[in-house]
């Protein structure tokens, strides 16, 4: 009974120990010690010490900034994430409470957030400092957690996402006679997707009323019986649900499909859930109306991903993100604008060769977005006028990544990040996109930490066109020595070797070993238009491998580099340009390290679950014999050129990668073995595509440099 009070009291005072108590403890347990000080590099021990900004926004009047930051406890494998505001002018901050996800309400006198301190994820609100925290949904027995959630403007109801189970999919269920049996079963495709098996249990969202603080019970605006998840499954992003601004309909994105019609689609729409009438539209489909009452798909105007959705301020516009070509995940994301008064569309980025991510309104005509441009990612705008739409016009300049940002009382704070600098929050002059840090969450590390030097070159591919490259000398590097040097495969394959910060694949982490590292934006990749974005489609082992070797040779010609000493590595595609390379390369590489890379073309046809993406990428299934690129692709599968391996490699996966089963790092494993080739298997069983966990990353770590240091920077 004590305990329970106990509990209670904390609760009510919205936990104020948490920038006492728990930042201090944590701030001991990550503080650098003597020996890293004086060593002054980077290294996986120093960069998990690191605080990690999330999620952010500006208060309503522009005074305050609200961000989550998480610390991790590599003893406890964990982190703990907890609520900070900072004070725009006087760069005062606060801890508020332990918790994720923050939203402002209206006036920004309240702050909602999500917490397990009542045992599950629920939402709680509190006021503007951390006082008076109460619990919002979950009150009923039993409840279950919330994933995420959105209050309306007016806070007179709420949307959240939890899981529904809705279909049979365990033997338990089926044969239930048979309660022990672990079985599972399945008449259709996706019986599993990314990391976990299709079990029955899909996200819904739910809109209740909130009455004195307090949620109603709310209703599931999907059906009860819908077999598919709003938002998108694999990632579950709540960006893809948003209100209006009069708290009257709700918009959100959802692919309605099961099956083999769900893997061989990219085909997810808008809808909006009206409040008054219950009944839901979609607006990517006019025909399709009054869902989920028998939904049927009677036009394809917009047939592959629509996402992000959008209010303008009045409520006249639905702003979103919206693909032309089906079963394509990396065609262009077109800037669309739905006029909920006429129906209309319009394509505000018709004349931009980019895509758009992060969408908001800046006022009732004006848009900014943030779009990948030569390997940055940039805040963009484009004003609505009486004759159409202005042009794009790229308001901030950089060698960066600006991504999520926000904008309240005429200001606007972006999260930024380089190669060389994790995320920080920036204030962005909307007049002429100037940037002013505004956080300096890892001040206690940058401040006896080196990094190396971030060079950015163009090198000439062997088709006569200009790439960029980056290129991460060491700390302290003197161009009168050798370095042994690294050339980086990027994954996706269409995913941007960006500016910005990464915490698995860490180029100044390398550098800080002793390695020069070549990041090369081959053919493939966004932010150099859609055409050579296009080009890797279909021809995996084709223009893109020549740009890996030419930015490689280009490097290696340097009197600093040592081009008996050059190693090979990369994850997913990159995985698999380390397999197709290690046939290939001519000697060039001492060591290769492919992470959950695909191996045999054949096997992961069958083994993977999304099947939009190997027909759109291999061109379409192995057996179809007269479809020539689909042939090409599995002629040129890396298994097939395993005879000429000789060179010693090092493989890594995870159990529950279901996108690039593990099987295909096993095949590879064995196929070295079998012919002599020195390698080493690394298997994680309880991580998925990306190692995540802070004691399975400095595994991952040791391996990775341990591999490299013995194979590469050892060898003379």
């Amino acid at each position: 009974m004590k305990k329970l009070l106990l509990m209670t009291v904390v609760a009510a005072i919205g936990l104020s120990g948490c920038d006492q108590q728990a930042s201090q403890s944590a701030a001991t347990d990550n503080a650098l010690t003597p020996e890293e000080i004086e060593a002054g590099i980077l290294t996986p021990e120093v960069m998990w010490k690191m605080k990690r900004a999330g999620s952010s926004s500006l208060s309503p009047d522009g005074t305050r900034l609200l961000y989550a930051q998480t610390v991790y406890d590599m003893a406890e494998n964990r982190g703990t994430t907890s609520l900070y505001v900072e004070e725009m002018d006087s760069k005062q901050v606060k801890c508020l409470a332990e918790g994720s996800s923050p939203r402002w309400n209206a006036d920004g006198s309240r702050i909602y957030f999500l917490s397990e301190r009542s045992g599950s994820s629920q939402v709680w609100v509190m006021d503007a400092d951390g006082s008076n925290a109460r619990q919002v949904t979950g009150l009923q027995e039993g409840a279950p957690a919330v994933e995420g959630f959105g209050i309306s403007p007016d806070e007179q109801h709420i949307w959240w996402v939890q899981q529904v189970q809705v279909a049979d999919r365990r033997s338990s269920d089926v044969h239930r006679d048979m309660p022990k049996s672990k079985a599972r079963i399945y008449d259709d495709l996706m019986a599993r997707h990314w990391d976990y098996w299709d079990e029955g249990s899909y996200r819904h969202i739910f809109v209740g009323e909130l009455a004195g603080g307090k949620a109603s019970e709310g209703v599931d605006i999907l059906d009860a019986e819908a077999a598919w998840d709003a938002p998108l499954a694999p990632y579950f992003d709540m960006a893809e649900i948003a209100w209006n601004n009069a708290g009257t309909r709700l918009a959100y994105t959802c692919k309605p499909l099961t099956g083999m019609r769900y893997a061989v689609s990219t085909d997810s729409d808008i809808f909006v859930y009206d409040l008054a009438s219950g009944t839901t539209q979609n607006i990517c489909k006019p025909d399709s109306v009054n869902y989920p009452g028998g939904l049927t798909i009677q036009s394809n105007e917009l047939p592959g991903y629509d996402k992000y959705p959008v209010w303008s301020p009045d409520d006249r516009y639905i702003a979103f993100l919206s693909q032309r070509r089906a079963g394509n995940e990396s065609d262009k994301a077109r800037l669309f604008l739905y006029d909920t008064t006429t129906g209309a569309m319009t394509d505000l980025t018709t004349e931009f060769d980019y895509n758009a991510q992060n969408v908001v309104w800046e006022d009732a005509s004006t848009l900014l977005f943030v779009a990948p441009i030569e390997a940055t990612h940039q805040i963009c705008r484009v004003r609505l006028t009486d004759e159409g739409h202005s042009p794009v016009e790229v308001l901030t300049r950089g060698d960066h990544d600006l991504t999520s940002f926000s904008t309240g009382g005429g200001r606007a704070v972006a999260e930024r990040a380089t190669i060389s600098s994790a995320p920080e929050f920036f204030e962005v002059s909307l007049s002429d996109g100037s940037l002013t840090q505004i956080s300096e969450i890892n001040r206690d590390i940058y401040d006896h930490i080196r990094m190396g030097e971030v060079q950015k070159r163009w090198v000439k591919t062997t088709d006569g066109k200009q790439m960029l490259t980056w290129v991460i000398l060491p700390p302290d590097f003197d161009p009168a020595k050798k370095y042994p040097v690294l050339l980086y495969c990027e994954g996706g394959p269409q995913s941007v070797v960006s500016n910005g910060w990464s915490y698995r694949w860490n180029f100044q982490l390398m550098a800080a070993r002793g390695y020069i590292v070549v990041a090369p934006n081959r053919r493939g990749v966004p932010s150099f238009g859609q055409e050579w974005l296009d080009q890797i489609s279909g021809d995996y082992s084709g223009q893109n491998i020549r740009d890996y070797l030419a930015a490689i040779d280009d490097v290696a010609r340097e009197p600093w580099a040592d081009e008996t000493r050059m190693g090979c590595v990369g994850a997913s595609y990159g995985g698999y340009s380390v397999y197709f390379l290690a046939g290939c390369h001519e000697h060039r590489f001492k060591a290769f390290i492919a992470h959950c890379g695909i191996f045999d073309f054949d096997s992961m046809y069958g083994e993977t679950e999304e099947l939009w993406f190997v027909n759109n990428d291999y061109g379409g299934a192995y057996w179809e014999k007269s479809n020539a690129t689909a042939q090409r692709s599995y002629a040129n599968s890396p298994h097939k050129f395993v005879s000429k391996w000789d060179t010693p490699i090092l493989i890594i996966t995870g159990e529950y990668d279901f996108r690039i089963p593990y099987t295909q790092s096993l095949e590879a494993f064995t196929a070295a073995r079998l012919q002599g080739v020195p390698a080493r298997l690394v298997e994680f069983e309880d991580e998925a595509h990306q190692v995540f966990k802070p004691q399975n990353s400095m595994v991952w770590n040791r391996e990775f440099f341990g591999w490299l240091d013995k194979y590469v920077k050892q060898q003379q």
